[in-house]
């Protein structure tokens, strides 16, 4: 009961700011190189004095700015827009949903628990038309559409999730002035970054940091290259069917994708400490070998978030940038990228609800929140250079220049698999086990589940 009175005062709050926004907005519009033609566009749509309630996970910075960008709807349409953050979202928004009181529109982190609630009859399929707009004006668009198909109560599929707001995972992070110093290039194909892998080690040098530590999540680091590899190796159906588990864990393409981890992270000259410290290592310890004089390694491969944990001061794109996780051009597999994001999901029906997925295919809903930080986006409208740095726009650029997007397949798998025995099988992979024994542990916890 707290917790609704608070959200309840928070959503009070945020509609006075909103329904006076023309003096809160971030950015004036007609101002800067912004798609201003899209804002204006809204206008036509009217939504004086109507209500669209959104609840998400965002609090703290995020909840500041995702409220700045519904500004921006509110300002164009009228519609009185009341945004709630919770840390506790995946639990409430089913219990709203039970109780019929959701929200018009709900902001899910990953798309496991929307296709749940979809299947449970409380989502409502996208407007007419989101479907082919996304497969239009999204880069890999019809990975997009993918992720956001679920089928209904009935058991027919719709369009359920608007993705916005992506994160990439398929990362490799490096030294420029290592490179250049040893005369190293950044390497374009998988085949290239295996030379370059056994390159520096024949050049007395150690090419990797690799660390799956991190507490009760121990393993989560290399479940990310398991599921790159998967990509990398296999098309993009067959990494669905076993995120699913429609092929078993014990599968032979499963079984190969997690020995192309092994490839890497079981050499003893290719990690930096040996094989042996692999699974020892916290993960936010992992990439310093990068930053050490001499460098202990010369490549780390991990998601954006990474430079969090790099030494203070550490300038990206100067002290130390990235390059995609590459494919292997021999597959003709594309460019596949791994990463995780936020879809939006219609929960309580309205107009007005309907407006706002709209509102998230202009390309002035991605800017204003590409500008102030934080934010990356397939849309192919949006203006790039109003990244508000030179790092969003080169992960902005490995987005676009995707042709097959994935989810973190962890995060889509069962609890008790995805957060769980994946985790600890991949631990006991980088100790030395066989990789079948541990996709046959794996796969029986999974079916323990059923």
């Amino acid at each position: 009961m707290k917790k609704a009175l608070y959200a309840g005062a928070a959503a009070v709050a945020l509609t006075a700011g909103m329904s006076h926004a023309g003096g809160h907005l971030p950015f004036n519009p007609g101002e800067g190189d912004f798609n201003w033609d899209s804002f204006e566009a809204l206008k036509s749509t009217q939504l004086n004095g109507e209500e669209v309630t959104v609840f998400g996970p965002w609090l703290g910075p995020d909840q500041e700015v995702v409220e700045k960008v519904l500004a921006y709807f509110a300002e164009a349409t009228g519609a009185d827009v009341k945004y709630v953050g919770s840390d506790s979202f995946e639990q409430q928004i089913m219990i709203d949903a039970e109780a019929g009181s959701a929200p018009n529109v709900a902001v899910f982190p990953q798309p496991g628990l929307a296709a749940d609630m979809a299947s449970r009859g409380f989502l409502s399929p996208l407007p007419d038309g989101t479907e082919d707009w996304v497969r239009a004006n999204y880069a890999a668009g019809q990975s997009w559409v993918d992720l956001g198909t679920y089928a209904g109560a009935d058991g027919s599929e719709n369009l359920y999730g608007f993705f916005y707001k992506v994160d990439v995972k398929s990362l490799v992070w490096y030294s420029p002035e290592n490179f250049e110093d040893a005369g190293y290039e950044v390497p374009e194909t998988m085949e290239e970054l295996k030379a370059l892998t056994d390159q520096i080690v024949a050049d007395g040098e150690t090419p990797w940091c690799i660390g799956l530590g991190s507490g009760g999540a121990t393993g989560w680091p290399a479940t990310d290259w398991v599921e790159d590899m998967m990509l990398r190796t296999q098309p993009p159906e067959v990494y669905d069917a076993w995120v699913a588990n429609e092929i078993p864990f014990t599968d032979e393409r499963v079984v190969a994708a997690i020995e192309e981890f092994g490839a890497f992270a079981r050499v003893d000259d290719y990690v930096a400490g040996g094989a042996a410290q692999v699974a020892a290592t916290d993960f936010r310890d992992s990439p310093k070998g990068l930053f050490s004089s001499p460098p202990q390694c010369y490549m780390h491969r991990q998601a954006s978030f990474i430079p969090a944990f790099f030494p203070e001061g550490t300038s990206v794109g100067e002290d130390v940038d990235f390059f995609y996780f590459p494919a292997y051009s021999e597959k003709d597999l594309g460019s596949p990228v791994l990463g995780a994001g936020t879809l939006w999901a219609i929960t309580n029906p309205s107009d007005a609800a309907n407006a706002l997925i709209e509102f998230l295919k202009s390309p002035i809903a991605h800017e204003v929140w590409m500008a102030q930080g934080g934010f990356l986006t397939p849309h192919q409208g949006v203006n790039t250079e109003l990244y508000s740095n030179n790092t969003n726009r080169a992960l902005g650029d490995v987005l676009l220049g995707a042709t097959t997007f994935r989810f973190d397949g962890s995060d889509l798998m069962p609890g008790g698999v995805g957060a769980g025995s994946f985790w600890t099988g991949m631990v006991d992979y980088a100790g030395g086990k066989d990789a079948a024994e541990v996709a046959a542990e794996i796969q029986n916890s999974w079916d323990a589940l059923k």
